[in-house]
């Protein structure tokens, strides 16, 4: 969605890099540029315009001009003032006191109410909340049913006493403020704590849709108001959401489609011209394409610093802790690496979601958009395909895998032979770098004392070769009969008891060590 913001930004603050001193016309600069690029992006102009007035009074003030490095201190400006506009800080739901919460989504027809009531569901469901739909759009065709398909696959009741209209030729006939009061009663005797209500929508703002979700809120008393708006229409959104701020009243946005190629001015808008806060981002058709909106996390995507935070919330939240407390004990172990364990690796990160998205949020994804575009996710799905085709003895033995069994392993997996040969060198190469980091050898590469092993380049392993070895006899006669005449003086001390020093144990007393009190027991 802010791809091409993204660009821009970080174009811009690549010239500010290395001045030891910002210039007045250096800051006028950067602030034409990042105009331009939010005008581009399809930023509401209020908005613009007070942004870059912020940016630049900070930026000529003795918060840049007594910098250490003047190019990153506009860069925290800018970062910190988006965060501004974002909605500040992180808000999520309020819940009532005395339950149900009342939860109810407004917005125009299109936006994505219906698919995201599900999502709601899905998320509170997953936050220990029992949720419960009411069904009340019943003028958009089939709205009814595709709340029920959302609910039954969230898992997560549905109150839908009016089936709605199944064409545009029948008039609505069912009464939604009726069906939402139905509701809430129905969740209040069956202790659901939330209540999540699906209001119609219009392709326009109207009146008659306006009155409609006015009386449904005053009439089940609705606790939060989320205006669900879809971040692809532009500077359309601000005159929107304006409109439905002044019916309803709501208390959050929901921006929708952020996965989508537009520009994305509606998310930079919205929060601040109405003064509601963006409390979740939609970002696809799945149930889990659903994300806490953190302002603060959305500029650091926007100026391209990453956002590793949401990357670890998602890895706690789908990942497998005994699957990985196994695998750190088999590493831990120095055992070996596996196409099996290599399987189950690859499936707890496909259950984080599209794995594109994933690098996306890695710092300086911008720099490798190209190869992130050419990224396929399906690719995924083949290596497993290839290792599903394998036998239980050959992914724990990959070594055994002959040109017969490879051609095997290519016909049942639905690949060419040359896609196995490439996965199984891979695969080689990885299992190699984990056993070396398994025996104390670090990562190949890496100096002594950062993780890289044993000075000169080996593993601890190979350092302790040549302890046990025996010394080489010298080729000096001479020379050889003193070495001799010394090893055997050194077998008889041993055999004494003595040291190699030439005293045996018994002659030295603790006393004439000099040692740190209490450290005679350990000579005992």
């Amino acid at each position: 969605m802010f791809n091409s913001l993204s660009d821009r930004l970080t174009a811009t603050f690549k010239n500010l890099r290395g001045k030891g001193r910002l210039t007045e016309a250096d800051i006028d600069g950067t602030a034409r540029e990042i105009r331009r690029a939010l005008l581009d992006a399809d930023v509401a102009v209020p908005v613009v315009r007070e942004f870059i007035r912020r940016v630049k009074e900070r930026a000529l003030g003795e918060e840049v001009s007594q910098a250490l490095n003047p190019g990153q201190q506009v860069v925290k400006i800018v970062n910190e003032e988006l965060v501004g506009i974002l909605g500040g800080e992180t808000r999520e739901l309020h819940f009532a006191k005395q339950p149900p919460t009342v939860i109810m989504l407004a917005g125009l027809q299109g936006a994505g109410k219906t698919t995201l009531a599900g999502k709601l569901a899905h998320h509170l469901k997953s936050k220990g909340h029992t949720p419960m739909l009411v069904a009340c759009d019943l003028q958009r065709p089939n709205a009814v049913r595709q709340l029920q398909i959302g609910g039954e696959r969230a898992g997560v009741p549905v109150h839908a006493p009016h089936p709605g209209v199944s064409s545009e030729a029948e008039v609505p006939t069912g009464d939604p403020v009726a069906v939402a009061r139905e509701g809430v009663d129905t969740a209040r005797d069956k202790l659901h704590d939330v209540v999540i209500i699906d209001t119609a929508g219009r392709l326009g703002v109207d009146a008659e849709l306006m009155q409609q979700a006015a009386d449904i809120k005053a009439t089940v008393g609705a606790h939060e108001t989320l205006f669900v708006i879809d971040s692809m229409i532009g500077q359309d959104a601000v005159n929107t959401a304006q409109a439905f701020n002044e019916g309803v009243d709501f208390t959050g946005v929901v921006l929708t489609k952020l996965d989508g190629d537009a520009r994305g001015g509606a998310a930079l808008s919205v929060a601040e011209v109405t003064g509601k806060p963006v409390m979740y981002a939609s970002t696809g058709e799945n149930l889990k394409d659903f994300e806490v909106f953190h302002p603060d996390r959305m500029a650091k995507r926007i100026l391209d610093m990453g956002d590793i935070l949401s990357l670890i919330e998602q890895a706690e939240a789908s990942w497998d802790k005994a699957e990985a407390e196994k695998m750190a004990q088999k590493f831990a172990d120095q055992e070996d690496f596996t196409l099996e364990d290599f399987r189950a690796q690859m499936q707890q990160l496909k259950k984080m979601g599209s794995m594109k998205k994933m690098l996306g949020m890695m710092p300086g994804a911008q720099g490798m958009r190209q190869q992130l575009d050419q990224f396929d996710d399906s690719q995924i799905d083949r290596i497993e395909a290839i290792i599903n085709s394998m036998t239980a003895h050959e992914r724990n033995a990959p070594k055994i895998i002959n040109g017969s069994r490879r051609a095997r392993i290519a016909k049942g997996s639905g690949v060419h032979v040359s896609e196995v040969n490439q996965l199984l060198e891979r695969f080689g190469q990885a299992q190699k770098m984990m056993k070396k980091m398994a025996g104390g050898g670090g990562m190949p590469g890496m100096p002594p004392g950062m993780g890289g092993g044993a000075p000169g380049g080996g593993s601890k392993k190979k350092a302790a070769k040549g302890k046990g070895k025996k010394k080489a006899k010298s080729g000096n006669p001479a020379k050889a009969a003193q070495e001799a005449r010394e090893a055997e003086q050194r077998r008889q001390q041993k055999a004494a008891g003595g040291s190699a020093f030439g005293a045996s144990q018994q002659d030295v007393s603790p006393e004439d060590l000099s040692l740190p009190k209490g450290f005679e027991k350990y000579l005992k």
